[in-house]
């Protein structure tokens, strides 16, 4: 039996799991990336997860009219929020400071279900900095400023680099928006039948559906603590909502300064 309740609660079965979690580690990270972050200061926890399957409410038509579907943009941003607060109360329940290499997954259940999973290492300071240096913990320690454990998409090379600059990670921050493109009128389509020409109502969908997308990140980034966002990327999906639609979906990792350069990034040499 299980009871996840909502937004951030933990599975009874994984919270089972996590309380034995103390007698070994497990991680997804590499051999290399394993070795490499003992020089942070850091070690890993476990390997978290969080999960969401939800049900999409029904979405009115917009006709003709371009604007936002905010039914299914909101049922996207819910069902990914869920997952990383669910990542975030596995991390926490472990008493990791955060997660690294988290990675989103994606599943369709049918015409109005979703299903979405995050994944990710958490890790916890053992001391020291980068290549051994003294580095106290931050004020309020490595956490959030909220207290939570950080999120962050970036591996261990990439959070290496970032320590090594006196930044840190706070958390997996993301925007999305589906959107509806506009129709154009019968006589539009006539002119363009048979020459080159740009569709306006498609150019200027993208540009209204980016435009949401990347302020919802930047706010969300912002309520965090962050100071800035690193490593966004940005997928664009096309008539998955049926046709005339479009869904711009943003992500990156929100950072905070902590200090000042510790060290320069290790070398690597291949010998001969």
């Amino acid at each position: 039996m299980t009871d996840v309740g909502s937004g951030g609660g933990i599975d009874r079965v994984a919270e089972a799991r996590l309380a034995e979690s103390s007698r070994l580690f497990t991680s997804d990270l590499s051999t290399a990336e394993f070795g490499l972050l003992e020089h942070t200061g850091f070690e890993p926890v476990d390997f978290v997860m969080g999960v969401s399957v939800f049900h999409i409410g029904f979405q009115p038509p917009r006709g003709l009219a371009a604007g936002e579907y905010q039914v299914l943009t909101q049922a996207m941003y819910t069902a990914r929020e869920n997952a990383l607060s669910r990542l975030v109360a596995e991390a926490a329940k472990v008493g990791a400071d955060g997660v690294v290499g988290v990675r989103l997954g994606y599943h369709s259940h049918g015409e109005d279900s979703i299903e979405f999973t995050a994944l990710g290492t958490a890790i916890r300071h053992t001391g020291g900095g980068p290549q051994g240096a003294a580095a106290p913990a931050p004020p309020g320690g490595y956490r959030r400023p909220d207290g939570q454990p950080f999120t962050s998409h970036l591996d261990v090379k990439d959070f290496y680099q970032l320590l090594t600059v006196g930044w840190f990670p706070v958390a997996f921050v993301l925007g999305v928006c589906v959107y509806h493109v506009g129709v154009q009128g019968f006589r539009q389509t006539m002119r363009q039948a048979f020459v080159n020409a740009e569709l306006p109502q498609w150019t200027q969908a993208f540009y209204d559906a980016r435009e949401i997308a990347m302020a919802r990140l930047q706010a969300e980034a912002e309520r965090a603590g962050a100071g800035g966002v690193v490593g966004v990327s940005s997928v664009t999906s096309e008539w998955v909502w049926g046709g005339h639609t479009l869904e711009f979906f943003v992500s990156g990792t929100g950072v905070r300064r902590i200090g000042t350069r510790q060290a320069s990034p290790p070398a690597l040499v291949v010998p001969v």
